[in-house]
């Protein structure tokens, strides 16, 4: 018992943490802290099942059928597989929210709607869209511009085109009304679920805080209200082991509003606790580390139950008449062109799923949009200037392109724009490939090859690290 205190002193929890978790559901103190102090944050991926690959590592996370824990945390700012988007690193527990959504979505046909509503830097993003169809749209928003980029970043490596990135407060989705059949809020919270794989974030821990969180989460809930369907469900999650702002947040939302409690079936050997708020009895699922083999979490699933009415239906009378060579030139680059609606956003010719044209002619109308299905490129005269959105889509049409596949030192080498060491005979634009997955663009001329990975995204290390 004495090197039990002394580990725990060592950890330098907040003061009144763990206190605090005293009378929380499933909390085992001795357990928690021992995870805090002695395991090490286990590293996971998820597989991208649009890129087909495969992991190296047998160990399933086993609530996500593509989640997968690596023996060891390697550099995968230096695996060409990662920049090509065939796996995300996510963290395993938040990988339930994949289980949550297959478990309520498992026998619905119909075209869907989704909004995750807090999505940067873009793992519950792509793990939602892995699950959808091309005819379904995600709506995936962040409120903080700042973090927009990493959030399209992410989404361009998943490569889908029904997807469409939004910079909006939430307030701005209540103008939408009864437009989403899913909506998940990752809720911004106090973070105690991330201390063992960031201790630095015990410093800004404490109990003014989750109350703070605990408001900040109600005005973001009643906001987004409005934008979810009768019968829609709400999926909610923090990263936080408060009941303030977990089983409170449950109560409230049933008692303010008309939303039932759906329990989600787990597997007793998963380690997750089942919890039920004190007052309406609602479903949550707390996940501790030492008894999971992930961070913490919370998560839980309501289904709406009443009608905030219909959404004004819109008219795009503006729609721009685009000529039809110009047209033809960039349907060429598109496999299966005819699945897809082309619209042009200053010089930029876009592609979306076609099901999804009149939705986005509502949501640019009500929200501030920063991507719209992928990005094909410019035209240049009768040539086509391809953007790096279209080279790591699932839509562009290969044997309209050269690939140029590359070794790993030359992949590196073009990730880090540096000069690539090469021979070819063909010239031209071509996709840059590793292992059949493209990277990206070059222009091969006679005599150099010009990079276009883009600048901003760039490997900046000089060296892979001595065990790569």
């Amino acid at each position: 018992m004495r090197i039990f205190e002394m580990h725990m002193n060592e950890l330098n929890f907040p003061p009144h943490f763990i206190a605090s978790l005293g009378a929380e559901n499933g909390f085992d103190e001795e357990n928690f802290v021992k995870a805090h102090q002695f395991e090490d944050a286990p590293t996971s991926i998820r597989l991208n099942p649009f890129k087909s690959s495969t992991s190296k590592s047998t160990q399933n996370v086993p609530w996500c059928s593509n989640g997968y824990y690596l023996e060891s945390r390697p550099s995968f700012t230096f695996d060409p597989l990662f920049h090509a988007g065939c796996y995300y690193v996510q963290e395993a527990s938040s990988m339930f929210i994949d289980h949550i959504f297959k478990t309520i979505n498992q026998n619905n046909d119909d075209e869907i709607k989704v909004l995750d509503l807090c999505a940067a830097p873009g793992g519950k993003s792509t793990l939602l869209n892995s699950a959808l169809q091309p005819t379904d749209l995600l709506v995936a928003n962040e409120i903080i511009k700042t973090r927009v980029p990493i959030l399209t970043d992410n989404l361009n490596r998943w490569g889908t085109a029904n997807t469409i990135v939004t910079n909006n407060d939430p307030k701005d989705f209540g103008r939408l009304k009864s437009f989403f059949d899913i909506i998940l809020v990752d809720a911004p919270c106090s973070g105690s679920g991330m201390f063992r794989k960031d201790p630095d974030a015990m410093n800004e821990w404490s109990e003014g805080n989750v109350n703070l969180c605990h408001q900040r989460q109600e005005r973001i809930l009643a906001d987004i209200y409005p934008a979810l369907k009768e019968d829609g469900y709400l999926i909610y999650s923090t990263c936080s082991y408060s009941h303030q702002e977990n089983e409170d947040i449950l109560d409230w939302l049933c008692t303010e509003f008309e939303m039932q409690s759906i329990r989600i079936p787990i597997n007793n050997d998963w380690g997750i606790v089942e919890t039920q708020s004190p007052e309406k009895k609602a479903w949550g699922y707390r996940f501790y580390p030492g008894k999971v083999k992930g961070e913490g979490l919370f998560a839980s699933c309501l289904r709406k139950k009443e009608n905030s009415g219909d959404l004004t239906s819109f008219k795009n009378n503006t729609q721009q008449k685009l000529p039809g060579k110009e047209l033809d030139q960039i349907r060429s680059y598109i496999n299966n062109p005819d699945l897809f609606y082309y619209f042009k956003v200053n010089d930029d010719w876009m592609a979306i799923n076609r099901a999804h044209k009149e939705s986005l002619n509502i949501l640019q109308r009500q929200l501030y949009i920063k991507k719209s299905g992928v990005i094909i490129g410019k035209l240049a005269g009768k040539d086509l200037i391809p953007d790096h959105e279209l080279a790591l889509s699932l839509i562009v049409n290969k044997d309209a392109v050269w690939e140029t596949p590359l070794n790993k030192d030359q992949a590196i080498q073009y990730l880090r724009r540096d000069n690539i060491d090469l021979t070819t005979t063909n010239k031209g634009w071509t996709l840059m490939t590793f292992e059949g997955h493209a990277l990206g663009w070059a222009k091969l001329l006679p005599n150099r090859i010009n990079n276009y990975y883009p600048k901003e995204i760039r490997i900046l290390s000089a060296h892979p690290p001595r065990e790569w």
